[in-house]
């Protein structure tokens, strides 16, 4: 197969995605974020059997001429690379703007310069705020209730207006909250893992009301290998989610169980969203997914997750290490 470039391959996703297009017969360049400490990420840590067999690419996203130069040779680009979490998005907001939008821009003007055949460019559920209607479908209005959030809105817009204005092949793919191995202590499910496999039992989370749907991130990866191999996502924007809901509450009472913790939640006013800011549901209409893409979660409903968390939770019981258990990480 020719060349496919994968941004923010040093990322949670694109690591695992990286993994999954090289086990599937695709010639890999991972564009992962340049530093002096020559760090790939998580490709650092990747599986032994793609080791050595993607080729790497250091540059930063907001640079034109470094992004053009890795996509060069490439037939497709999945677009990974963005700032991501909510909390710093408020502290923030320029580097956002810089990074999600600006180098979103320079992709899909590369892309078009180059003459790539598609370009999968990643949302996010956030785009949706607050549902207003369930389940969440492509056609819901977009509300942005974070820095994070619109800047993403925007992202998203900016890359629909090449296909719009220029035919540039983009097609959307927009997860909602994807969850396992590798992921940031940022997010809900590391978080709470993490704390019980610490020892605590006094949980310290934001609010625990809001529901969330959750898919772990074998299936994410699926997803967008299923979009950019169908010739019916160009021009789409398609929800990959489990078509399943749960609050924070409860997936923290299933985590425990699965722990064999008792467990006691508290509220950490740092960990809490501004009122407004707060997304209180969010439940994934999965059909358009399965119809264009032919794709299903592997990892769906109660049973699914449950399966999804007990081997992400050991995932991280054996790599509590890696990550610095006591702080909270905006």
């Amino acid at each position: 197969m020719k060349k496919i470039l994968v941004t923010g391959a040093d990322g949670f996703i694109g690591s695992h995605l990286t993994e999954a297009l090289v086990r599937s017969g695709y010639d890999v360049r991972a564009f992962a974020l340049y530093n002096s400490f020559n760090s790939w990420g998580w490709l650092d840590s990747c599986a032994d059997d793609v080791k050595g067999k993607f080729e790497v690419f250091t540059g930063d996203i907001r640079d034109p001429n470094g992004v053009r130069t890795a996509m060069q040779g490439c037939e497709s680009v999945l677009h990974l690379a963005a700032l991501i979490a909510i909390p710093y998005s408020y502290h923030s907001p320029d580097t956002y703007i810089d990074t999600n939008i600006k180098g979103t821009l320079n992709v899909v003007q590369a892309a078009r310069s180059l003459g790539v055949s598609k370009v999968i460019h990643t949302s996010t559920s956030e785009v949706y705020g607050t549902a207003q209607f369930v389940p969440i479908t492509e056609l819901h209005p977009l509300e942005g209730q974070s820095p994070y959030s619109a800047s993403k809105i925007g992202a998203d817009q900016l890359a629909m207006s090449f296909y719009r204005s220029f035919e540039t092949p983009v097609a959307i793919v927009r997860p909602f909250n994807t969850y396992g191995p590798r992921q940031s202590l940022r997010a809900v499910i590391p978080t709470i893992i993490t704390q019980i496999a610490s020892g605590r039992r006094e949980i310290k989370l934001g609010s625990v009301h809001p529901t969330r749907d959750f898919s772990l991130v074998s299936d994410t990866a699926k997803g967008f290998i299923a979009a950019l191999k169908s010739s019916n996502s160009v021009g789409q924007i398609i929800n990959l989610g489990s078509n399943f809901e749960i609050s924070v509450g409860d997936l923290a009472s299933h985590i425990a169980r699965l722990m064999d913790a008792e467990i006691d939640i508290l509220s950490d006013d740092q960990r809490l969203r501004p009122d407004k800011s707060e997304v209180e549901r969010l439940w994934a209409d999965n059909s358009k997914a399965k119809r264009l893409l032919g794709w299903q979660p592997d990892y769906g409903g109660l049973d699914g997750l449950q399966r999804g968390l007990a081997e992400t939770i050991a995932w991280y019981q054996a790599n509590l290490s890696l990550y610095k258990t006591e702080l909270y990480n905006i």
